[in-house]
């Protein structure tokens, strides 16, 4: 995807919305139709489609200023390599367990959204991952959660050689390792012992998983770091970038993972502490938007 360079405005009418949708969940679809009829209501030029269909949103997503995105985590990070390619803001709207990036309920969709049309929002940059793998079909993977390499189908542990800006860290014997935003830090890395960072740090995790007889603890990695994995195996391991894209590599692939220039933003309303605010209920399984 070509980047387009473009600020954000919130004092700037919005003329196009986009609107994502879990196609797998009817009540998803059924929400996106209800807005997109509120939307061209009030004469403003809004499309939709699944979330997971990134060739038919690249067919709509020209002169678009704002990308709704409906369903949980899962369904925002669809749309953050959408809108990675045109520097769009995103606003989730929560159908999912968490929902740790999205901004409203169901219920507060409508009186939210037209409070951020009116330009109330404040912008809420996260920083992404990018990833170079040799023999891919993309020259760069970019990630907004994590990137993980891991075993395959084969269920033997991986050895993987880190490097740290080009000095030799540690080869972990595992069954893989994560490498986290901090957007990403309360999901797989959180899960496998790693550290919560705070949604603005440009810092990332590094998170072994089940380690045998290497390093098992998470490192919090500067944002200039530059990482290299190297993984060791004679038989194919798997590099899975946000959840949703996952490409095998092969033994002496070496893979190169640093902070990207690119972020993704979203806009919001809620008060920017809204995060600590919730933090414990959502870690809990309880819904708290």
């Amino acid at each position: 995807m070509k980047l387009v360079t473009r600020n954000w405005k919130l004092d700037t009418a919005m003329k196009k919305i986009g609107i994502l949708y879990h196609p797998l969940n009817s009540s998803a679809r059924s929400v996106a139709e209800d807005l997109k009829s509120t939307l061209s209501g009030k004469g403003i030029s809004t499309w939709s489609c699944s979330a997971w269909d990134e060739a038919a949103a690249g067919c709509l997503i020209d002169g678009t200023d704002l990308l709704l995105s409906i369903g949980g985590d899962g369904t925002i990070l669809h749309a953050a390599q959408i809108a990675l390619g045109n520097n769009i803001p995103i606003t989730g709207i929560n159908m999912g367990n968490l929902g740790f990036m999205t901004e409203f309920s169901v219920s507060e969709a409508k009186t939210g959204i037209f409070e951020i049309i009116a330009g109330k929002g404040w912008l809420d940059k996260r920083a992404m991952l990018e990833a170079v793998v040799p023999g891919q079909d993309r020259p760069v993977y970019y990630a907004l959660n994590d990137i993980v390499l891991a075993r395959g189908s084969v269920a033997r542990m991986v050895f993987i050689e880190t490097e740290l800006d080009g000095v030799p860290f540690i080869t972990y014997r595992a069954d893989g390792v994560i490498l986290s935003t901090a957007t990403g830090s309360t999901g797989y890395s959180l899960a496998a012992g790693g550290p919560i960072l705070d949604p603005a740090s440009t810092d990332f995790v590094l998170t072994p998983v089940l380690t045998h007889l290497s390093l098992p603890y998470s490192m919090v990695l500067p944002a200039a770091t530059k990482v290299k994995l190297l993984i060791k195996t004679p038989f194919p391991a798997t590099l899975n970038i946000d959840g949703h894209t996952n490409l095998t590599v092969s033994g002496d692939t070496r893979i190169t993972v640093k902070r990207s220039d690119r972020n993704t933003g979203f806009l919001r309303i809620k008060p920017k502490n809204n995060f600590y605010n919730t933090l414990e209920q959502k870690l809990k399984g309880k819904q708290t938007i």
